[in-house]
């Protein structure tokens, strides 16, 4: 059942790899893969709602380079599992608006493999389950709204509104990253379950005020 949790992050970027190699006038073609793609995640999330309500945590732990001990680590919990839902049902209906929105001139295929990128980055980022992890989603986020902002690229608006996204959400990605450093330095971990365990020792401890800041100043932008 846990590895139902790792599909979740893992078919957004199949469709997204998928949607790449259709060719630019495949219109149906790339909105129809994206749809079934949001509503199989939106699927595959309900699925847990049993556990979840009942308190149970999902964790899945793929070996990724076993030789440096380096793991993929994914989490669902009631959180978790609401945001997850948020992000596939976003997901979905965004597909459907941009079906009938999208210019039949426009290479539309190429949108939908950024935004299924970004779907699967945001899901990886609420499903992680430990925080180098999530950092490492999150600036995926980045650079997927960058190119889904600058999708129009022949536009002068639409790339300075791509760079400026890049610049505010990177610069807030590094601040996020120190924060979590510092924060894996205070509680000796960066796995979740060690961090939200440690929540007493983390207010104790005299970093806390800059770590929450920079966690804060990342979150916001």
């Amino acid at each position: 059942m846990a590895t139902l949790v790792g599909l979740v992050v893992l078919l957004p970027f199949l469709g997204s790899l998928v949607a790449a190699f259709l060719p630019s006038h495949a219109r149906n073609a790339a909105a129809s893969l994206a749809g079934l793609t949001a509503l199989a995640c939106v699927l595959l999330v309900a699925v847990f709602y049993p556990q979840v309500a009942a308190g149970e945590v999902m964790q899945l732990s793929v070996a990724w380079m076993p030789r440096f001990g380096l793991t993929l680590d994914f989490r669902l919990d009631g959180y978790a599992w609401l945001f997850a839902l948020l992000v596939a049902l976003m997901g979905g209906l965004v597909v459907l608006y941009a079906r009938y929105y999208m210019s039949a001139a426009d290479p539309v295929p190429r949108f939908f493999c950024f935004l299924l990128a970004f779907m699967g980055a945001m899901l990886g980022t609420v499903l992680s389950g430990n925080l180098i992890q999530l950092v490492v989603f999150w600036e995926l986020t980045s650079l997927t709204s960058f190119m889904l902002i600058a999708y129009w690229y022949h536009r002068e608006d639409a790339r300075r509104g791509a760079r400026m996204a890049l610049i505010v959400t990177v610069g807030g990605g590094l601040s996020l990253l120190l924060g979590v450093l510092m924060l894996g330095a205070i509680v000796g971990s960066y796995d979740l379950d060690a961090v939200l365990a440690a929540g007493d020792a983390i207010r104790a401890h005299p970093w806390y005020a800059p770590v929450l800041l920079l966690i804060v100043l990342g979150v916001l932008t």
